[in-house]
């Protein structure tokens, strides 16, 4: 499908607010809700991404605080949507530099079939009751992210399984599925809650009886738990231009190597592998001399726009 021409951009006066949310729920008509939600994002220069699936919807967005709610309020309006949790947070950047409404098979993507978080999830586990529930002997706590999103931040002596996408995760609890005792009580948790769905559901297919999840991930709980009472070790990676936030949701420490886009602390920084827009340690012997000539040349122009008080083209926001 083409892309439809970028419209004239205001920049939104900041605070933004940020929403992530998803739904497991039979949805129809994908196509045409695609079209409109895309439509009415752009009219309100909202940003972002949405997924959409037979199986529900998932998305993070940022936007006026009037026009978030416009488009969160439409969503709630679907004769599917019975209950719509959203989690919203504040931000001074855009964070995302176009729209996007995709149809997928998954809206989070485990390759499992058969997989039914509407009717087989686990059970729930609210922030404030966390502490309590993890701290008891039994209790395998499982952390159903992947690895650079744990090495940024975990909850205390959780379980890492090592994987680099969700897909792995299902293998990796194939190997649990080797526990004699199916009464092992597991408690899991994640970003936002929607790989704990799918994860919790497929625990149970696999024949565990106990297993719980943390209602509204880790980003509900930073927003609930006072940090001096929190269990939360280190910062919670988030999959906008924010990179991670910590405790009362606020923007944290990492940021985006704008060459590889991956996220890279202040130690990063200071190696001599890191130039602003152009490499970082974890791209500089990746990437070849002709990238880096363009990276530089881009940054340049970055520099140049900010320096003019605008809003370089590369930053424009698309709509797709």
């Amino acid at each position: 499908m083409m892309e439809k021409p970028v419209p004239k951009h205001r920049l939104v006066e900041s605070p933004l607010t940020v929403a992530a949310l998803y739904k497991f729920a039979p949805l129809e008509n994908l196509d045409q809700k695609r079209q409109l939600l895309l439509d009415l994002c752009e009219r309100n220069e909202v940003l972002g991404t949405f997924l959409l699936a037979e199986e529900g919807i998932n998305g993070t967005v940022a936007g006026s605080p009037e026009a978030i709610h416009i488009v969160i309020d439409w969503i709630r309006s679907w004769q599917e949507i019975e209950q719509l949790e959203v989690k919203f947070s504040k931000s001074d950047s855009r964070n995302f530099r176009r729209m996007k409404v995709r149809i997928k098979k998954e809206i989070v993507t485990m390759g499992m079939e058969n997989v039914d978080p509407l009717n087989q999830s686990g059970e729930y586990i609210e922030p404030g009751d966390w502490n309590q529930f993890i701290t008891q002997d039994e209790v395998m706590v499982i952390d159903t992210r992947n690895t650079y999103e744990v090495s940024m931040g975990k909850f205390k002596d959780a379980i890492n399984p090592n994987t680099e996408n969700f897909s792995e995760f299902p293998d990796w609890l194939d190997d649990l599925s080797n526990i004699e005792d199916k009464t092992q009580k597991i408690a899991m948790y994640c970003t936002g809650g929607i790989r704990c769905e799918k994860a919790t559901a497929y625990m149970k297919q696999i024949g565990f009886e106990n297993v719980f999840q943390l209602k509204g991930g880790i980003l509900k709980y930073l927003e609930e738990i006072p940090k001096a009472e929190s269990m939360w070790e280190g910062e919670c990676f988030v999959f906008d231009e924010r990179v991670s936030v910590g405790h009362n949701l606020k923007v944290g420490s990492y940021a985006l190597c704008h060459a590889c886009r991956h996220a890279i602390n202040e130690h990063d920084k200071l190696s001599p592998l890191y130039q602003l827009g152009i490499s970082c340690p974890k791209c500089y012997k990746i990437t070849s001399d002709i990238q880096k000539k363009r990276f530089k040349e881009r940054q340049k122009q970055v520099d140049l726009a900010k320096a003019r008080n605008e809003v370089h083209i590369g930053s424009k926001p698309i709509f797709s």
